[in-house]
């Protein structure tokens, strides 16, 4: 008996622990949600620094004490080793599965033997994806990229996206508007393109700006680099 009394309080322990937990998160949420100008907060998790909070909104991390009385927007570093732990956090929470993606919806181009492997998210009127296309991955060499037009600029993004997509040569008519500046020429209505489906997945991914460079691990780098940084990159996944 008295063992049963024990476990029967010891679950009550465990069932006040989580209402006052329970508690903690619905006052963070009703003091922080109002100032976040629409933004919902995703999760709420407490952290191992200085009592602190974090909160999960639209692929960003923000902070708060466990009153919600204050808020704090920057990224928190470790003082001995100068380590970005918000940085980190944030890759780790943007991670993807790799092998998830639809590369039936990306245009293909193998360079050289192809064996590196990185998936990009451009829209074709945005002017750092040019530039990178420009640069970086023309200068890259020995990597199968895969292209997925992300359209989030304007209207004309989707018409380019399907003139591109419904070419008799995807890539070459891609790199004919991105590097050269030479409009696609219009192609049928009837063509079908991913268009619709790409933004699902842009959204679904939490992208939120072009270009996005995805990696075999999962992980991501926003905008667009220069190529030490990229090869240094794909250098640390081997």
């Amino acid at each position: 008996m008295k063992t049963k009394i024990a476990a029967l309080l010891a679950l009550g322990m465990v069932a006040s622990c989580v209402g006052a937990e329970n508690n903690v998160e619905a006052n963070i949420r009703k003091n922080i949600e109002p100032r976040l100008g629409g933004a919902k907060i995703e999760s709420i998790s407490e952290t191992p620094y200085s009592g602190l909070y974090e909160l999960r909104v639209g692929g960003d991390i923000l902070y708060t004490d466990k009153k919600a009385e204050f808020l704090f927007i920057g990224h928190v570093f470790e003082a001995k080793t100068s380590k970005n732990l918000t940085r980190a956090r944030i890759d780790d929470l943007n991670k993807i599965k790799f092998a998830d993606l639809p590369l039936n919806l990306a245009l293909k181009q193998v360079k050289g033997d192809g064996k590196r492997v990185i998936a990009v998210f451009e829209d074709p009127n945005c002017g750092y994806c040019k530039r990178l296309r420009q640069t970086t991955l023309k200068e890259l060499n020995n990597v199968t990229i895969y292209t997925f037009m992300y359209n989030i600029l304007s209207e004309d993004s989707f018409t380019k996206s399907k003139n591109i997509w419904c070419a008799p040569n995807r890539i070459k008519a891609w790199d004919d508007w991105m590097i050269n500046g030479k409009v696609p020429p219009a192609t049928p209505a009837s063509c079908e393109t991913p268009n619709a489906k790409i933004v699902a997945l842009g959204q679904k991914l939490n992208i939120t700006g072009t270009p996005a460079i995805f990696f075999t691990d999962g992980t991501r780098i926003p905008g667009a680099v220069d190529l030490p940084t990229l090869e240094a990159k794909l250098q640390s996944l081997k």
